[in-house]
């Protein structure tokens, strides 16, 4: 139902490669227009809110030990280097985030020890004065710390993925180069040779043969940590120190095996796996799968089970199923007899972006209001969707704590970088349904600078609050929590630009200048807890079972009609589906509201519409949007006319082009775009 212009993207620790998808589905749109569930996340109308000075961030000198800690409560208070302070995360609210829909948590924010920093890349840069351990530098350049992993069997420790720089051309030393996996203390301490981490995977060569297919092609994106602490999934492969945990002094690279992950997709090669991550049960895993052919230009998610080929020193994927089902159940919108739109929330995968807590669920991104994507989680068995984040703006990268009570969410909301877009709540995504949402993601980058920053989300109610008060450094890869739930974890990156590889902010007040961190939230609230033991998960029934080389079937869509959809509350919207000739593509998607509302204060009228530019899956786009919000909060969103607001096809290489303007006012006060190129 409906088609999606959709950007993936796969990261590796010092460079983001991109891949524009386009996905001919509904899959990635649709869902406001009733509760989600039982307990469904807080409706409260949106706020307005001043815009906070930065505060400075933490800073460091060049060292291993962690940075100055911050702390957080009730009183806006800059940061400074050597004095905890207190903020206030409710004051950098964007005009999207009611108080009523925020998390008040208490927590602590530090720095956790990384490598020192080479003052090149150069080979021999990483001198013994600057370590003198000979255990490697961190390269100096943007995103040499990024993703993170769970170690279950202690919280005293977090693995981390590290691009290390400067390394000599030979000797034992030699091997502190490229993407490796370390193992970072979280509690102060260091192992025997007095470093605070211990590189895992240094010496170790990446499965041949198997990176370039799987999208993931370096040990550093994502990290999954399993239960018994002796292996983790990193990349398209999963590391193995046998009789050896990773802490144990006798699990050094000699002891490591590095075994590929294999799927087949038809081909006889190993298949592609963008996007993999291990299911807490530690014998599933998910992962997306790009199509690509004259007929069809797509992604697709899929679950399947780990088994070790001794034969061949690889774990074999099988028991293959899609979380996809092309069957009306899992329509996002069904239309019941009258041409009635009604909200149904199943199969909300999108693209697959991990697992709850207990495994039952996959986690997926979807729209749940209009012109924001949002996490939900879809159960392995029933294909029942519900929703984690609340207006998220854009998320993707998720984490839910082990014990299950909390989720750290990557997101937008709290930037400013889509308030323009996306910020009145109560819009349904019904214009999402003619492809919009590819384009729209675009703009959580601007090319390789991101714009996430993390927020603490109860995935029971959406509710949240926002972790880094530091606009200047943006949230990287994964995130990840302590075995025991009492802390998250997350890279960040400094922001200046668009960050073109190879790339170095100036500036950085990080040791050596690095532009990279890998930061800490501990939250005093939160009762430490053993990571639980996670029964199998059960396979993702709902879904198709799938075969190598079988033919996936194409994606429904919203057929050419005029429909209505009914507002929760009160009032209706007035929905005209225009096709192509073939009827492959929504060419127009046009929209009139009168009293309509699904969220308590907002009530919506006026018009909008999306319309494709050309009879092309891979199409600009125009919006035109008249919109009045009344109730609580008086706003509007409009778009220059008659022309509209057209984005351009470069934004699914998160390059911000676009012709017109579209401006969303809030109680008087006006959000507009970036410029072009920004």
């Amino acid at each position: 139902m409906g088609d999606v212009a959709q950007i993936h993207h796969s990261r590796s620790i010092w460079q983001r490669w991109r891949i524009a998808v386009v996905l001919i589905a509904l899959a990635m749109t649709g869902l406001s227009l009733q509760p989600v569930s039982a307990s469904p996340p807080s409706t409260s109308p949106p706020s307005a809110a001043t815009t906070p000075a930065s505060p400075t961030s933490t800073s460091a000198t060049q060292t291993s030990s962690a940075a100055a800690t911050t702390t957080t409560s009730t009183t806006p208070t800059p940061t400074t280097p050597t004095t905890p302070t207190t903020t206030q995360q409710a004051s950098a609210r964007p005009i999207t985030a009611d108080p009523s829909e925020e998390l008040h948590e208490r927590f602590t924010i530090s720095e956790l020890p990384a490598p020192p920093t080479a003052p090149s890349t150069d080979a021999g840069s990483c001198t013994p004065t600057i370590n003198p351990h000979g255990t490697g530098c961190l390269s100096p350049a943007w995103g040499a710390l990024g993703a993170v992993g769970t170690y279950y069997p202690s919280s005293n420790y977090i693995l981390v993925g590290a691009q290390l720089a400067g390394a000599p051309s030979s000797g034992a030393a030699s091997t502190y180069t490229g993407p490796q996996v370390l193992l970072v203390h979280t509690d102060g301490k260091t192992f025997p040779n007095g470093d605070p981490w211990k590189c895992l995977t240094c010496g170790l060569t990446y499965p041949a043969n198997f990176g370039g297919a799987s999208g993931n092609n370096d040990f550093t994106y994502p990290i999954n940590g399993f239960h018994d602490g002796k292996r983790a999934l990193a990349g398209s492969a999963i590391i193995d120190c046998g009789n050896y945990q990773f802490t144990d002094p006798q699990c050094t690279p000699a002891q490591m095996h590095a075994y590929p992950l294999y799927w087949d997709d038809g081909t006889g090669k190993p298949g592609q796996l963008r996007e993999a991550r291990l299911n807490p049960d530690d014998e599933h895993i998910g992962f997306n799968y790009i199509i690509t052919s004259a007929a069809q230009y797509d992604e697709f998610a899929f679950m399947g089970k780990l088994t070790f080929d001794q034969s061949n020193s690889r774990y074999d994927i099988g028991s293959v199923r899609m979380l996809y089902n092309p069957a009306s159940a899992y329509w996002p919108y069904a239309v019941d007899s009258g041409n009635r739109l009604r909200f149904n929330p199943a199969g909300m995968i999108g693209e697959f972006r991990g697992w709850t807590a207990d495994g039952r669920s996959a986690v997926g991104i979807q729209s749940y209001e209009s012109d924001n994507v949002d996490a939900w989680a879809t159960d392995n068995t029933t294909g029942r969707s519900r929703l984690l984040t609340r207006h998220a703006m854009y998320t993707d990268p998720n984490a839910e704590s082990p014990d299950g009570k909390h989720l750290v969410s990557e997101q937008l909301l709290g930037s400013g970088r889509m308030d323009f877009l996306g910020g009145m709540q109560g819009v349904p995504p019904l214009t999402d349904q003619a492809g919009t949402t590819g384009l729209v993601s675009g703009l959580h980058d601007n090319v390789n600078r991101r714009f996430f920053l993390p927020q603490l989300v109860d995935p029971n109610t959406g509710r949240s609050e926002q972790l880094e008060p530091n606009g200047n450094w943006n949230t990287a890869a994964d995130p990840a929590w302590l075995a025991d739930s009492s802390a998250a974890v997350w890279a960040e990156n400094l922001a200046c630009g668009a960050n073109p590889s190879p790339h170095t902010c100036a500036g950085s007040p990080e040791p050596g200048g690095r532009n990279s961190r890998v930061m800490i939230a501990r939250f005093p609230g939160f009762q430490p807890t053993p990571a639980p033991s996670v029964p199998i998960a059960p396979d993702a029934t709902w879904g198709l079972p799938y075969q190598p080389g079988q033919a996936i079937p194409a994606r429904p869509h919203l057929a050419a009609g005029t429909y209505t959809a009914q507002g929760s509350i009160q009032g209706t919207a007035k929905v005209v589906v225009t096709e192509d000739s073939s009827k492959a593509l929504v060419m127009n998607l046009a929209v009139t509201y009168t009293d309509y509302s699904d969220t308590p204060g907002v009530v919506l009228n006026g018009t909008e519409s999306a319309v494709r530019d050309s009879d092309s899956a891979i199409s600009a786009m125009t919006l035109h949007e008249n919109l009045q919000m009344t109730g609580r909060h008086q706003g509007t969103k409009k778009t220059s006319e008659p022309n509209g607001f057209t984005m351009s096809p470069a934004l699914l290489q998160s390059n911000f082009q676009v012709t017109g303007t579209l401006t969303t006012t809030i109680d008087g006060r006006a959000y507009t775009q970036p410029a072009n190129g920004t």
